[in-house]
């Protein structure tokens, strides 16, 4: 009804400000029938960007109609009332840099968005032109989008398609899971690397779900490693020092909005990652 996180709501109820037939509920009460449930809610917080400038955002490439950034982990894509960190747009307009005011004010130039802890290529728009072609193309799946997970264990087949619907876990705010009233999602994987205990994947999006890789790897019962969320070992997260998922957008590539001329650009592995990876090639299991 509200659009709140289970959370807030719960911050609500405890603070007073909901009434069940005129008196505060109880940890236990339930609401029935004809009864009249009053909620005082709270004004959303502002989604306007917050002119931040964010420490480690490269930028892999730039030119009058497009920048693409290696979006650090920690940052979102653009300001949202279920995040409260830096974010990507508000990053690049600190940074002095001019995009389009085509789309929401609080999404203006953002044509994809990566998950707050993965790390990657990812394009924003600067112009009009630019805004509404890129929109299009990822609408139209023409945008290549190559992905490097690590993974815990050995997929059977390490080569293969995982077609599965996706759709929000309404059991848990943050979490999509396979459902049969999901969004179409196809992902291809591949094995580049097998080593003890996991296995580094390049991983081709078809479709652009919410936390897609995510999902599907943990639906083969090899989650990335790292995501605790979605069923890795937190054992094996702590002895890497990861806080996020092992997954990298290492590649982006589509055609120039103003050129034509196919363009692509690739993102080294962060520093974290990089460690992890090593370390579990050096048997760290």
């Amino acid at each position: 009804m509200t659009g709140l996180s289970r959370s807030k709501v719960v911050e609500l109820i405890l603070g007073g400000d909901v009434q069940v037939d005129g008196t505060i509920p109880g940890k236990s009460d339930r609401a029935h029938g004809g009864s009249i449930v009053v909620v005082k809610i709270p004004a959303p917080p502002s989604t306007e960007p917050e002119l931040t400038p964010v420490d480690g955002m490269g930028i892999l490439y730039e030119d009058e109609d497009i920048i693409v950034i290696d979006k650090p982990a920690g940052v979102a894509a653009h300001a949202s009332q279920n995040f409260e960190g830096p974010n990507v747009l508000g990053a690049l307009l600190a940074s002095g840099i001019r995009l389009t005011t085509s789309g929401p004010q609080e999404r203006m130039g953002i044509v994809h968005r990566l998950d707050v802890g993965t790390t990657g290529a990812m394009v924003v728009a600067k112009s009009e032109l630019a805004y509404t072609i890129l929109k299009r193309a990822f609408r139209d799946r023409t945008v290549t989008k190559i992905y490097h997970a690590l993974v815990q264990g050995h997929p059977d087949p390490m080569r293969g398609t995982i077609e599965a619907p996706i759709g929000r876990d309404h059991r848990h705010q943050w979490k999509m899971n396979i459902r049969a009233d999901g969004k179409h999602s196809i992902t291809h994987y591949d094995t580049i690397e097998a080593m003890a205990g996991a296995s580094l994947l390049e991983v081709h999006l078809e479709t652009g779900r919410t936390h897609q890789i995510r999902v599907h790897m943990s639906a083969l019962k090899h989650p990335c490693v790292g995501d605790d969320m979605y069923g890795a070992d937190p054992r094996l997260s702590q002895k890497l020092g990861l806080d996020r998922q092992w997954l990298h957008a290492v590649r982006l590539g589509f055609d120039h909005p103003r050129t034509g001329h196919y363009l692509e650009v690739e993102s080294q592995y962060p520093t974290d990652l990089q460690h992890a990876l090593d370390a579990m090639r050096e048997g760290i299991l």
